[in-house]
Formats: C-alpha cells, structure tokens, sequence
C-alpha cells in the first residue's frame, strides 16, 4: 500500500531562521528547473516548436540508460541535463544524452537498485548567488547532497563536505525557494513511528532552519482533533516528491498525507488535523498560514502526493490566483491561494460509517460542488463488466467471482471496511478509489494561460476487510507480513486490535480480478487523461488513456492503470506516459484527441518534461522504466 501521512499543525521549530526566500526570477522557456518545471508545479513548457500541426513527425533523438529502475523526472538548464540514477548523478548534454559528468557513490555491500542510492524522484536546483556557485541538491536517504552543477564535485562548504544530515530520509526532491531548501520525510505508515515533518534547510550552508509539527502536540491549535492518538503518531508526512510554491509571496504549500494506520483510526478520534490536508506556511520561517483538509478521519488511504499546479483563473468576473487542489480521491478542489478558502463552493456531505469496534467514522467528508468525482466512486452488481465490454471468459470469471464472494460491499463514496467478527463468512468491501487512487504521485498539470487543468484519472479499487489482530502481531511493514495471503497490521504490535485485511491470493485478488488477469471487473474506462476548467470546475473532455493487449481488437482502448501525470505545452499539447502498456502519447489539449503515439521498451510512470537543447532545439522526454528517452522534430535545429 502507499505511504499514508498526516498533517499537522501551526507550530514550528525554527532553528537559526537566517535564510531569505526571494521572488522566483523568470525562467528561461527552454529550461525545466524543478520536478513540474516551475515552483508554481504547472508542469506548463512554454515553448511551442513542436506543436499539433509537426507532431507525428516526432522521432527518438536519443536514450540514456540509467541501469536503475526508477520515475525520476530529470531537470534542464541552460542546455544541461541532471538527473539520479541509483548511486550516481548525472550532467548530460540535453541535445545528445553524452555525459558532461558523473558523481558516483560507493555502493553498500549487497545494496542496489530500488530502494537504495539518489532520490529516483529526482532533484533541485540553486542557481547560485554571484559569490557561490550553481549547485545540485539531491536526496541520498537520510543525507542532502550538494554538487556544483559544472563539476558534480561536492560542495564542501555544505553540511559535512557536501553531505548534510536531514534526519528522517526523505525521497523526493528539494523544492528550493529563494536561499532555501523545503523537503518531506519518507516516514512510511506505521501508527507509532518517526513524525513525518517537513523541514527546511539553508542551501548555502545545509543548516536546519526549521520544521513544521505536522500532528499538533498538547496545548497546541488542532490537538483536540486527534483525541489521545496525537503523541508519537506516524505517517502525517509531507511523502509527495515536491512542494507548490508562490514566490511572489514566499508561499510554500505543503502536501500532507493521511495519519497512519491507513485503514483503522479508532486510537486517534478525530478529523486529525493537518491529515490529508494542504499547508501554506511562510518559506523563510515555516509559520503556518493556513491549511485545507480535503478528507477527515483517513480510513481508506487517500493521502495527498501533490499540493497542485497554482495559477491564475478568472471565477464570477473575478480575477484571482488558485490552487487546483487534486489528488487519490479525485476530487477537484480550487483553493484561493491566499487564504486557503475554496474559490469554487464546496460542501460537507453525510458519508457512511461502518461497525468496526471502537472506530470513529467522520459523519461528513468535504465534496466540490461543481464538479463531479473524476473517477468511479460505487460499484453495485449491474456495473460488472459485460462479454461486450471485455470478452465472455472474463465476464463470466467476474460474475462467479462476484457470487462466490457472497457480493461485494460499496454503499458510494468513503464506504469504510465492513468488520469480521471471528468465525463470521468472508465477506468484502470494495472501495473505489482504491490501491492506487484516482490521480496519484504524478498530479495534475495546468495552461497557466487558460486555466485548464489536465491529470491522469484512474478508476481502481481496493477490497478487504477488518478483523481482530491477534495479541502480538507485528507491526506492519513493507517487508513482513503475518501470513501470505493477508495484508496484516496490529496499531502498534501489541493488541488486540483491528486490522485492514486484503485477500491477496486466491480466485481474486486486492482489486477484485480474478485470478490470472490484469482486468478489471467493473466497466470501463478504467483511466482517463481528463481536462477541467478551474475557471468554472467544468470537465472540458476526458478520453481513456492507455489499452490493454489482452483484449479483443476495437476493446482494447479502455485506459490502463499508472502512476504518473502528464505536461502541457504552448504548442496545444498533453504528453503523457504513465500507462502499463508502453507508450508515449501527446493530446490536442483543446479536444483530448490523440496525435501521436510511441511504442517505448519499458513503461513510463513518470512525468514527462519538455526543454531547450543547446542546438536550440526543442525536445520532449520520459523516464520509461530507467532510461531517458528524448524525443525531437527530424532537423539539426538552430
């Protein structure tokens, strides 16, 4: 399952608050300087060589091998190319893919791959002050790294000669406002475990400036929204791989996931604030400013990847700058960027509790009143897929699957796990949006020249249960479970308690597919590549984004599950891997019709970036499985 965080409150930790976050000087349009390009996460590239009527003539220009797996999105400036990959860096020319340099670090015995090594997010760039030097900072577990970005050398003046020590890892990538350096904490979801507070450093010199208390201790505002379950509880993190930022205010919007245990919360009653929720704090000092929960009372791991692109949209006459607001519940939400209040309406809805023992379920959850849920919410028998939907084979697997299981449990949106008294039958509830969620770790992006909104929408769903832990069960891991064909958790490994349990072996699985295949069972589409206007919360199109193989021919083109979300161009178009089919697609960004497509070697659950090169080309490229592939019109360019 995904990492769940919480998000807390308005105290800091202020730690030699010496650092000045300053105004975002304008960006050359060939460069791609952060993760979503800009500090204000549009991942909106202004340059417009390619565009709708050139872009079927967009061939392969070059690949680089990362010999890693990773989704890192590499960053451009002025014609250079860094990106992580494992236990290196690497400086390329962005028109060739040649090595300029590399910054490698021993490889611990036994260790590789993923899991170890550099970010495989990605990383930061500081542009320097005049007296220092441009640099690359980069996550290497629980270390910040400082390379000067010429060179790769480490920054000897940084921490401790290059390396300074951030405490709790953290494997996304520093969002850098001004002189400072804003980072999260991979804290994973155990209910008792290392508090998930972003942290700010000095990128000068690597020291802490300050920290922000994600869950409120004692005496603190938003305490009580926890009832006791405050003190040492984990997630409640800041895991996105990048912060939103408004440079003209010195505004850094934090992503907050929800509270651990992910599916059990009885031990923190509640709508435990700051969980799920966005927080604008002030970048120099960390002082809160304000927040907004998009869900109370996590139960069903929604979390927050991305606090969403920020631009400026006109609503009822009325010019003002936003927050698009969207994440694992696909609810769209836009979100005055001063002060946090929605800018389109939204309202508090009754949603359904459940019968677990001692759990406390949010009688209401926040839902936008101007758009509707972006991906599938319920599931009732009538929406099994048909052999016209699928092929007979599947369709029936489904219906036996459905009927063996004595039916599936979903009263709509947040329907929590139904409980399972020992002894009792098995019987499930499924959620939708589910595993996954509905727009995940890549987020959306957005035309800062329209308004438009544009993000990877998938229809998943997650089936289980909750049942007694017995006395002793180990805390939950990644790495240990109590039995292979359960997704077991104690709260803290002492018990009795209650637990989210996932068939995962058997006729079906954790999403509700028979056994054997990759299909879903309710109809399709199962993902869209989705466009809405914050101007108006109106979905302008949404299209199926990605096939399955499997499939008979003209059935195939039903969406097909990832990660990552796409970028737009000046040109009118939305590229986008982020499928399990290989391919690399771009969009007319007015209709949501498809133009091009490549077959890539691997799949590309990474954001796609688009740049300058030093020919003065442009180019558009996508991490696809651990290997750059940069993709340029047929020309030697300028």
């Amino acid at each position: 399952m995904r990492l769940a965080g919480t998000a807390l409150l308005a105290t800091i930790s202020a730690i030699g608050l010496c650092a000045a976050a300053s105004a975002e000087v304008p960006m050359p349009d060939g460069d791609w300087r952060t993760i979503n390009r800009d500090l204000a996460a549009t991942r909106y590239s202004p340059l417009d060589e390619i565009n709708k009527s050139n872009v079927t003539q967009l061939q392969q220009a070059w690949s680089y091998p990362l010999r890693t797996f990773s989704t890192a999105v590499p960053i451009v400036v002025d014609g250079v190319m860094y990106v992580p990959a494992g236990f290196k860096v690497a400086a390329l020319d962005a028109a060739t893919g040649k090595e300029l340099w590399v910054h490698e670090e021993p490889k611990p015995e036994g260790q590789g791959g993923f899991g170890g090594g550099f970010s495989g997010r990605g990383l930061g760039y500081w542009a320097g002050n005049g007296k220092l030097k441009p640099r690359i900072l980069v996550m290497l577990g629980s270390k910040m790294v400082a390379l000067d970005a010429k060179t790769g050398k480490p920054v000897t003046s940084f921490g401790a000669k290059g390396y300074a020590d951030v405490g709790v890892s953290y494997g996304g990538t520093p969002t850098i406002v001004g002189d400072v350096a804003v980072i999260g904490a991979a804290s994973l979801e155990n209910p008792r475990g290392a508090p998930g507070n972003p942290r700010a450093f000095d990128v000068k010199t690597g020291k802490k400036l300050w920290e922000f208390q994600t869950v409120p201790k004692k005496g603190e505002p938003f305490n009580e929204t926890w009832g006791d379950g405050w003190e040492g509880r984990g997630g409640t993190n800041m895991w996105g791989f990048a912060a939103t930022v408004d440079a003209d205010t010195d505004t850094v919007y934090l992503p907050i996931g929800g509270p651990a245990h992910n599916y059990y919360g009885g031990d923190r009653p509640g709508s435990n604030l700051f969980g799920n929720s966005v927080v604008a704090v002030d970048a120099k000092t960390g002082k809160y400013k304000w927040h907004f929960q998009s869900v109370h009372h996590d139960l069903w791991d929604i979390d927050m990847p991305t606090a969403g692109p920020l631009v400026d949209v006109t609503i009822d006459g009325k010019r003002q700058k936003i927050l698009a607001n969207i994440n694992k519940n696909s609810l769209f939400f836009v979100l005055g960027a001063s002060d946090g209040k929605p800018a389109l309406p939204v309202e508090e809805r009754p949603v359904p509790a459940g019968n677990v023992p001692g759990e406390y379920y949010s009688p209401t959850q926040p839902f936008p009143v101007k758009t509707p849920p972006l991906s599938r919410v319920a599931m009732s028998y009538d929406d099994i897929v048909t052999a016209k939907d699928t092929n007979p084979e599947h369709a029936a697997a489904c219906k036996a699957m459905w009927e063996k299981a004595g039916g599936y449990i979903n009263v709509g949106p947040y329907t929590p796990f139904v409980y399972r008294a020992e002894g009792d039958p098995v019987r499930s509830t499924i959620q939708f949006p589910g595993g996954i969620g509905g727009v995940n770790w890549g987020g959306p992006a957005a035309d800062p020249t329209t308004g438009i909104v544009y993000m990877n929408a998938l229809d998943t769903s997650l089936v289980g249960w909750v049942e007694k832990v017995p006395e002793g069960t180990k805390p939950y891991s990644f790495d240990a479970t109590e039995s292979p064909d359960y997704d077991r958790a104690s709260v803290d490994g002492k018990g009795p308690f209650f637990s989210f349990q996932a068939p995962l072996s058997g006729k079906y699985d954790a999403q509700g597919r028979p056994e054997g295949t990759s299909v879903p069972c309710y109809k399709p589409p199962w993902a869209r590549l989705t466009a809405v206007d914050a101007n108006t919360g109106e979905i302008k199109w949404a299209v199926p984004l990605g096939l399955y193989e499997e499939l008979p021919a003209g059935k195939q083109v039903v969406g097909n599950a990832g990660s990552a979300g796409p970028t737009v161009t000046a040109g009118g178009l939305v590229f986008v891997g982020a499928t399990n089919d290989k391919r690399f697609r771009a969009f007319d960004a007015a209709t949501g019709k498809e133009l091009w497509e490549a077959l890539l070697s691997n799949n590309a659950n990474a954001n796609p970036m688009s740049y300058r090169g030093s020919n003065g080309k442009q180019y558009v490229a996508i991490n696809a499985g651990g290997a750059i592939v940069s993709f340029a019109l047929p020309g030697t360019g300028t």
